[in-house]
């Protein structure tokens, strides 16, 4: 039943999310939005940010609830400079910038960039991102584990998540010690559930229902471990596997919940997701092209650190901008192609790029 409320919760959030796009943005290019879009606009506080998982996955091609990461490309391709770039910022500082990723990407120095070099630097990028994850784990099982004995027990992570959430931090904690009923609502013990499944998965053999560092760390970033992993994985095939082969077929990976606004914009939003993620489907996922993704293939696709999937994401991202098609990279190609490396639009590109190059 909590698989079913989540899936008819997302369906009732992605129509909500439509709606807003519509009025608010007018944007028949916009896509309907993930879960960590919405968390963007109604952010947590510092607390939760310290010991929740995160709704969002750095470099990791898609998201824990079956979206396909809009901002995938600048996070491979920025690392950490994302923040840096931004939509309201100077064209020339930003074109500046990116100058300078391109000369860094040219390992060789040779004013282009191959396949080779940007599958180099998307693995530099996506280790960049792992490495983050890694340091404020750090401090995030400093939140969770005050005594500093190395372990913490679900017990004390529930205390810690339900004063994050307002809770009084003493009366939790007496009232699970002596095993009383928390009197939760129906949202917050459903989140808990949740967890506590992703809490048993982190905690490698033999369990013994304690995690430590390196597992909470699997925990909030289970892109991590193999096993968790094959975890995520598992959570989005069971969310939109609708005959139960645990298997997907195109038509259930583009089911994903679209909003059913009788309005042509909203139609063409609609029409827009569903050719991005068929085309992700046929061309990417679905390895043999036999018209099923196993838990396998998605399991490949989603792993950050496969250097198969770097060199195909390479190979796409050229083929993006390379307006004379010699399988490279130029530095005018990708400054006039900024938007999508970057997320940010350039104006007069190719004005004095020789002089700063």
């Amino acid at each position: 039943m909590v698989g079913l409320r989540r899936v008819w919760c997302r369906h009732l959030l992605a129509v909500s999310l439509l709606f807003y796009v519509l009025l608010h943005t007018m944007d028949v290019h916009a896509r309907p939005a993930n879960m960590s879009a919405l968390k963007e606009k109604n952010p947590t506080s510092k607390d939760d940010n310290e010991i929740l998982p995160p709704d969002h996955l750095n470099g990791v091609k898609m998201e824990m609830d079956g979206h396909l990461n809009k901002d995938f490309h600048q996070e491979v391709f920025l690392g950490k400079e994302i923040e840096e770039f931004e939509e309201d910022s100077e064209p020339r500082r930003n074109r500046k910038k990116l100058i300078e990723i391109f000369s860094k990407v040219d390992f060789n120095k040779d004013r282009s960039v191959s396949a080779k070099e940007m599958q180099r630097w998307i693995m530099e990028k996506t280790e960049e991102h792992f490495q983050e994850a890694v340091r404020e784990n750090k401090l995030s099982f400093r939140a969770v584990d005050p005594d500093l004995d190395g372990h913490v027990t679900w017990d004390e992570y529930r205390v810690k998540f339900l004063a994050s959430k307002g809770f009084n931090e003493k009366d939790v904690a007496e009232k699970i010690k002596n095993n009383e009923d928390l009197k939760l609502d129906e949202e917050t013990q459903e989140v808990l559930e949740s967890l506590k499944d992703r809490w048993f998965q982190a905690d490698n053999p033999p369990a013994d229902q304690l995690l430590n560092e390196q597992e909470f760390l699997s925990f909030l970033h289970p892109e991590h471990s193999r096993g968790m992993l094959k975890y995520m994985v598992t959570e989005i095939v069971r969310d939109l596997d609708q005959d139960g082969d645990k298997k997907l077929t195109l038509s259930e990976f583009i089911s994903l919940p679209m909003g059913t606004v009788e309005n042509q914009q909203a139609q063409d939003i609609d029409d827009d997701w569903v050719r991005e993620r068929k085309k992700e489907f046929e061309e990417v996922i679905d390895v043999d092209r036999d018209g099923i993704v196993t838990m396998e293939e998605l399991e490949e696709y989603m792993d950050p650190m496969n250097e198969h999937n770097a060199l195909n994401e390479a190979k796409q991202m050229i083929a993006v901008a390379d307006e004379n098609q010699n399988r490279n990279l130029e530095l005018e190609e990708i400054l006039k192609y900024s938007e999508y490396f970057t997320g940010s639009k350039l104006m007069d590109y190719a004005r004095n790029v020789h002089e700063e190059f």
